[in-house]
């Protein structure tokens, strides 16, 4: 009888894993490499992304931008970071030179010839120095798509952070409604609809994206909003997004809950420490993103 009762109840948990699984892919539990893995290799780059594949994440987060002539491209900022960057002529750029550095200004000819792999991280110690540039998301997709097909690997996800806010519309980014349809080209053409996430901390663009294309899976990033529940924070958004990631510091069983009932994951950022990661699996959270997957995996 005890035999029987115990194969009952592993049957009953396998056949909840599976409906969970197959129903939202995204529902297994999910590993981000945050810019690929910013901690092993430079950032939003296509090396950061194929070793960030190689350490086996479920998902590729990365952030994207637009060029003087339309492009969307990979970069954490809408202009040169001065921890990162070298110009055309091998000098460092420097934080006082650095916003006028705009890459909303300048063709991507222009944006390919400055180096983000070789200036030594300085809060990233351990990061490979290689010679580099910021890709164009296009790109990215292909080569993901290539070693997917090479190694006989599934295709993961992309989370792609729209980097604008309202203060900077038409200064280094265009509006959020010209962001997203430069974007939706890029992925449309490529035809992973499917395998995208959007995630953003202006949450006009999730509204458009939510009204304009309402299949996309949308990630609220969230900051800022201590005085607010969860709940709040929904109405101020205007509806439920597949996602909820806050800073995991502001992770709690409460935030837990409320996102259960509203029906959304919930993945943090960015969890650097397998202490950190294991008290938030824990409290039960459906995944994070992390400059080290290899730290977490």
């Amino acid at each position: 009888m005890k035999y029987t009762f115990l194969i009952f109840i592993i049957s009953i948990g396998f056949q909840a894993c599976m409906t969970v699984t197959d129903k939202n892919d995204a529902a297994v539990w999910d590993l981000q490499g945050h810019r690929g893995c910013r901690g092993l290799y430079p950032e939003n780059t296509i090396p950061a992304m194929m070793h960030a594949l190689e350490l086996g994440v479920n998902t590729l987060e990365m952030d994207a931008v637009v060029t003087g002539d339309g492009q969307v491209i990979l970069s954490h900022e809408p202009f040169f970071n001065h921890e990162i960057s070298t110009r055309p002529d091998g000098s460092w750029v420097e934080e006082a030179d650095e916003k006028g550095l705009n890459i909303y200004t300048m063709p991507y000819d222009s944006v390919k010839r400055y180096d983000v792999g070789l200036k030594p991280h300085p809060r990233f110690p351990e990061q490979k120095k290689m010679a580099v540039h910021k890709p164009l998301l296009s790109q990215v997709i292909d080569s993901v798509q290539a070693w997917c097909e090479r190694e006989n690997k599934p295709l993961p996800f992309f989370n792609i952070e729209t980097k604008c806010m309202p203060a900077t519309d038409s200064v280094y980014h265009p509006g959020p409604e010209a962001f997203v349809e430069l974007l939706m080209q890029v992925i449309q053409a490529k035809g992973i609809e499917e395998k995208v996430i959007i995630q953003s901390f202006d949450f006009r663009t999730l509204r458009y994206m939510h009204e304009k294309y309402p299949a996309v899976r949308l990630a609220a990033l969230v900051e800022g909003y201590d005085s607010l529940t969860v709940a709040e924070q929904l109405v101020s958004l205007g509806f439920t997004p597949a996602i909820y990631s806050p800073a995991h510091e502001k992770v709690t069983a409460y935030m837990v809950e409320d996102c259960r009932k509203a029906g959304m994951l919930l993945i943090p950022w960015t969890v650097n420490d397998p202490k950190d990661a294991d008290k938030l699996k824990v409290l039960g959270v459906d995944g994070l993103i992390t400059d080290y997957p290899d730290r977490i995996r």
